[in-house]
């Protein structure tokens, strides 16, 4: 180093390492470690009950057009609008 140039650091400090899950230094529980995480088994969700799924749909289907009929064409228009300027509202 001649006197032109400015100092070198060597230093490494400014980032921390990142902190991981410890790892086993064990061949075979690494092996099933990874076929666990690759394979991941998916959570059985529990039985829906058939009533509840077929009452719930009951509903679905007449709720829409209960509303359409309970509501007067002009204000069906007015919620068709708000709901228009608030999708295309500028952000």
């Amino acid at each position: 180093m001649n006197g032109s140039e400015g100092p070198q650091l060597w230093h490494t400090w400014g980032m921390p390492k990142r902190s991981s899950k410890p790892r086993s230094k064990d061949v075979n529980q690494l092996a099933a470690s990874i076929l666990a995480a690759v394979t991941q088994e998916a959570k059985e969700q529990p039985a829906k009950n058939p009533a509840a799924v077929a009452l719930g749909r009951l509903g679905g289907l007449k709720g829409g057009n209960a509303r359409k009929e309970a509501l007067s064409p002009q204000r069906r228009a007015e919620i068709a609008k708000k709901a228009a300027e608030a999708r295309w509202k500028a952000k």
